[in-house]
């Protein structure tokens, strides 16, 4: 059932009464054994009473900071900041507690955003850390992202417009100070429509994750997605990946995903860092979408890991290569599921005359390039506007100039 909600909180009401007993996520803290599960109906409690606390220290459209390096823990603060009426504002956890361009870029968007509210789950030492190396942060009210008092699941959360801020999404802060995307109830719940269409998403479907949640594809191409599509996902935090590759394939063989993905280099490492002696047992079998995005897609890539996993279930045609940013909410441009990737040889003559110098062949003498499309535009409207700080930019327009 395709749910009808104008904002993600009446989204998770909605999915709390019309799907309560069903499972939405399950986590893999180790990535591999499972800790615990939640229903719609136990994530919508959980939520309602850090909501609660929330709207004691912050008013309807004020900002709240998440730092909750666990995946449980983010998603009741995330989901809290909807119920609450408060802007939620994703935060990458400055990790390990040495890294110090880490805390530099949280006080960054500390004092562009304003924010008056920590939500905070962590391991020990790990406040302390943030709150001597953020002076920007040590003022604020900190709230544990990981208490839920039963006592307090009776709040009712705060009616929102579909047209305000549900979230800011800032930029990574590699290149220049992180800005910050003003992404609105009514572009995000228009794009997990968008995906749930392409997709062809139903409530049997699996999501397999390991993708940080602080960043628009792990949020909003995942987490939100299983609630839009009363689905379910499996989570596990991306270190356990890139420590061990073969934990992302064992999980989606376990689970019978049938959505997972990541970045080009994901793919890589798994034909790279994952024996052959390790494949055994592995059946991808069930994945009809694999998508690849948020880095250039490498054809060379998608032949190698097909070529390694063919013998193990995978399908080539479930290969997804995508496009996104954050300044369109996430996904640019993609394809419907179901077909193989489109691939072209362009010559390195022709890709100058058409204005395409990529690194590879303006850097080599390359006579020719392989490539593979990542699907066309996508068919969502969006405003383009200029709105907010300097510093902000409204999901859908071209960001700050």
């Amino acid at each position: 059932m395709i749910p009808f909600a104008e904002t993600l909180g009446e989204l998770l009401a909605f999915r709390a009464r019309e799907n309560a007993a069903k499972t939405v996520y399950r986590f893999l803290p180790d990535g591999e054994r499972e800790s615990h599960s939640l229903t719609f109906a136990r994530l919508d409690l959980e939520v309602r009473a850090l909501a609660s606390r929330l709207a004691e220290h912050a008013a309807p459209g004020e900002r709240a900071l998440i730092l909750a390096p666990g995946s449980a823990d983010f998603i009741r603060a995330f989901l809290a900041c909807q119920y609450a009426g408060v802007i939620a504002v994703p935060i990458f956890p400055p990790m390990p507690f040495d890294a110090r361009r880490g805390t530099s870029n949280l006080r960054a968007i500390a004092q562009d955003c304003a924010p008056g509210v920590v939500l905070f789950a962590g391991p020990d030492g790990y406040e302390r850390f943030i709150r001597d190396n953020s002076p920007e942060l040590a003022a604020l009210t900190w709230i544990g992202a990981d208490e839920a008092d039963e006592g307090r699941t009776g709040f009712s959360p705060v009616p929102a417009d579909p047209a305000g801020i549900s979230f800011l999404q800032y930029t990574s802060g590699s290149t220049a100070s992180p800005k910050g995307v003003m992404v609105s109830h009514r572009a995000l719940l228009a794009q997990e429509r968008l995906l749930h269409e392409i997709g062809d998403f139903s409530q049997d479907s699996v999501i397999v994750s390991w993708l940080p949640l602080f960043h628009d594809m792990g949020l909003i191409g995942n987490v939100l997605l299983a609630l839009y599509a009363g689905c379910e996902a499996v989570l596990m935090p991306p270190l356990t990946f890139v420590q061990q590759p073969v934990r992302w394939l064992r999980a989606i063989s376990a689970y019978r995903a049938t959505v997972s993905g990541g970045p080009n280099f994901a793919y890589e490492l798994c034909v790279r860092r994952v024996p052959e002696q390790d494949r055994q047992g592995l059946d991808l079998s069930s994945l009809r979408v694999a998508f690849n995005g948020a880095e250039p897609v490498r054809a060379s890539t998608l032949e190698a890991f097909t070529a390694a996993y063919a013998p193990h279930g995978f399908d080539a045609r479930a290969l997804y290569p995508c496009y996104g940013l954050a300044e369109v909410t996430l996904m640019a441009t993609g394809s419907p599921s179901g077909a193989a990737p489109s691939r072209w040889t362009c010559t390195s003559t022709r890709c100058r005359r058409a204005g395409w110098s990529p690194a590879a062949i303006t850097a080599s003498s390359a006579p020719a390039v392989q490539a593979h499309g990542a699907g066309w535009r996508s068919w969502t409207r969006r405003r383009a506007s200029r709105y907010g700080p300097a510093t902000w930019a409204r999901s859908g327009s071209p960001g700050p100039t």
